[in-house]
């Protein structure tokens, strides 16, 4: 078994985007989104003295109390990787995502314009959603990026763990991991309002708590951004609302319907030469037809409103995905596996 380094060095050479290593399984990596095993099954106590070799002596303490661990680590060439150590089967196992010391920009993640004018905003919330391993992360990433080589702005990031490190250019940036620097989002949040910041990155809304937190930071004037595991940017309203108690959700539709700047949902695809993966969005823009219908609760009309909004830049993830079949870059089968409605797709085919 080599080290972790040397797994990492030889994932990079092959364009992968994830390591999965486990005692006595065989190593894989994730390349171009498909799943491939490298090499046979490894020695088990080669395996955990090599995954437990990148914990300090705290985060062992953690994991041997049964925490699972979630860091960063930095090997010698400058580059980081997000690390989730975990146990199964009363084995110890691991996944490495490999993330790039370039931050790529809007431009050249072919991303919708429409993105630059969200990012230009001054204050209110704007979402990027995604299944996991959807370029969430890296999409926020490059928004950051435009806004801090463009404005002189104070931006807070909140991230579990921080993941792309940002050079200062016209903004000062802090970024705040938690566990480190802060023992939660939430209460990050509730601190960061005291900062005096313009822009906060808020690294995923996973309960009320922090919901609330990023709903209120935006509705006092601030830009927040972030993200959750959605597939649809209906589904998201749904999803945030849903995630507070019932007596809170009227509130909750109420000031979503004021603060909604927009909801970019993402999935990358691996274009027909099998070359590289290319992100198909849904755009939903926060108009007030838009937040009418949040108000409302009438979130399942959404769709409808994107179909018809591409002049303020909506657009459904199947117009997308029709798109890019249509030039060529993805096969109709790649689409039909990646879309939310067959049935819907194939009338745009």
């Amino acid at each position: 078994m080599n080290t972790i380094a040397q797994i990492i060095e030889t994932a990079r050479e092959k364009g992968a985007s994830d390591i999965h290593i486990s005692e006595g399984l065989p190593l894989r990596f994730r390349i171009q989104g498909r799943l491939m095993k490298m090499e046979e099954d490894t020695q088990p106590e080669e395996t955990r003295l090599a995954i437990l070799s990148v914990l300090s002596e705290h985060n062992r303490t953690l994991f041997e109390k049964g925490e699972d661990i979630d860091i960063a680590i930095q090997t010698e060439d400058g580059n980081r990787q997000r690390v989730n150590i975990f146990r199964q089967q009363g084995k110890v196992a691991a996944t490495i995502r490999l993330l790039n010391n370039h931050i790529p920009t809007l431009e050249e993640l072919k991303l919708p314009d429409v993105l630059r004018q969200l990012a230009g905003q001054p204050r209110g919330l704007v979402l990027v959603t995604g299944p996991t391993g959807s370029g969430k992360s890296t999409t926020l990433a490059a928004m950051i990026n435009y806004i801090n080589e463009r404005r002189a702005e104070h931006i807070v990031t909140i991230e579990d763990p921080i993941e792309y490190v940002y050079k200062e250019k016209q903004s000062i940036i802090h970024q705040r991991e938690v566990g480190i620097d802060t023992k939660g989002f939430a209460p990050a949040l509730r601190s960061v309002l005291r900062e005096d910041p313009d822009v906060i990155l808020v690294g995923e809304m996973r309960d009320y708590e922090t919901i609330s937190a990023a709903l209120t930071a935006a509705e006092t004037g601030h830009l927040v951004m972030s993200t959750l595991h959605t597939t649809g940017a209906a589904q998201t309203i749904d999803r945030i609302i849903d995630a507070c108690p019932s007596e809170s959700q009227n509130q909750i539709r109420t000031q979503l319907s004021a603060i909604l700047n927009g909801v970019v949902t993402q999935c990358l695809i691996p274009t027909q030469d099998q070359q590289r993966r290319v992100a198909a969005t849904e755009v939903l823009i926060g108009t007030d037809a838009v937040c009418n219908l949040i108000r409302e609760n009438k979130c399942h009309q959404l769709n409808t409103v994107m179909q018809s909004g591409a002049a303020h830049g909506m657009h459904t993830l199947n117009t997308d995905l029709a798109r890019l079949v249509r030039t060529g870059i993805i096969t109709k089968e790649n689409a039909k596996k990646y879309t939310n409605d067959v049935h819907d797709l194939t009338q745009y085919l």
